[in-house]
């Protein structure tokens, strides 16, 4: 019976069964997103992939919704070699490169196409080496973006004023704290399952995130406005240990990082459909989307961030590897 279950489980987390009854490899892979969300569906599109290339001798089990514990925990977990992998955000890589929660800072992107050309500039090349050679994690490839940020409330947001008093929840990195203290909010830091909780019992008095989340966590039935304020473009990083990455063959490491690359650029396309149909839906079921914020307001409310956090040079420089103003 142990036997069925565990088969049972794999289907499951994995979305089918891989080519080879016994592999070689296996990598746990987590996130924090629930099973609906198309990320995860790309991350099962990503395992199966993997699994047909490598003829079942790589598997990549995928847990939604923290199944394998926090964030933070998994990346430490992964530098220590264990072959477990995590979605997050360059906020979290800052945490180890303090240049590289640059990415993260209000209005820095604006669109997937910038981001692809962010990954190739020198600057974010060395960044991604150094967090291999000197912090154990490997970076497959940060090219799933999963869309624009905005805040959710119970009273409308045009300005950074109207943030005022408000205790907004944050992911534990600095960046995201100074950057929702630069907007005017107060910031909160809150595990991601611990949002909805939060707002029932009033911890916090709202939430920045994309139009996904809503759905996937009924924010709805204790929210009232989406505030269009679009003010981080959310890059998400797809990592695994570099100890565990080296004992895989050399082929085994390019068939993962390729359709890594493949999978995140394919879902980012996908987002962007589905971000329209999630407006129509948080609409439908209650929700009024405030549009007429003041984006110039916030742009310059948000320099702060980069000041505290001495991060105006990195944005210099990187606008200038990539040839932006």
């Amino acid at each position: 019976m142990k036997k069925l279950a565990w088969f049972f489980l794999v289907l499951l987390v994995t979305g089918g069964l891989a080519q080879g009854s016994n592999p070689t490899y296996t990598l746990r892979y987590n996130h924090v997103l629930a099973p609906t969300h198309p990320f995860h569906a790309a991350f099962q599109k990503w395992a199966q992939r993997v699994a047909a290339r490598t003829k079942g001798d790589l598997q990549i089990l995928v847990f939604h919704s923290a199944q394998l514990g926090v964030e933070e925990d998994i990346i430490e977990q992964l530098r220590r070699g264990i072959p477990v992998g995590q979605n997050t955000d360059a906020a979290r890589m800052g945490n180890y490169i303090r240049e590289m929660a640059v990415i993260n800072a209000p209005y820095f992107l604006q669109d997937p196409a910038q981001v692809e050309r962010l990954s190739k500039t020198p600057s974010v090349q060395r960044w991604i080496d150094q967090l291999a050679s000197q912090y154990g994690i490997r970076v497959l490839c940060m090219n799933w973006v999963q869309g624009a940020r905005h805040f959710m409330t119970n009273r409308p947001i045009r300005t950074p004023q109207d943030l005022r008093g408000l205790r907004i929840r944050t992911p534990p990195a600095p960046i995201w704290q100074e950057s929702v203290r630069a907007l005017g909010a107060t910031p909160v830091a809150l595990a991601f399952g611990e949002i909805y909780s939060g707002l029932q019992q009033r911890a916090i008095d709202g939430v920045e995130l994309v139009y996904q989340n809503i759905l996937d966590m009924s924010l709805n039935e204790v929210l009232r406005y989406v505030n269009e304020t679009q003010h981080i473009l959310l890059v998400n990083f797809q990592v695994v240990g570099e100890a565990w990455f080296q004992r895989l063959p050399k082929n085994y490491q390019q068939i993962l990082v390729e359709e890594c690359e493949s999978a995140g650029r394919g879902v980012t396309l996908d987002i962007q459909v589905q971000t329209a149909k999630a407006q129509r839906e948080v609409q439908r079921r209650g929700m009024t989307i405030v549009t007429n914020t003041n984006l110039e307001a916030f742009r310059q409310a948000g320099q702060a961030a980069y000041e505290r956090l001495g991060l105006l040079d990195a944005r210099r420089r990187l606008y200038e590897e990539m040839g932006l103003r």
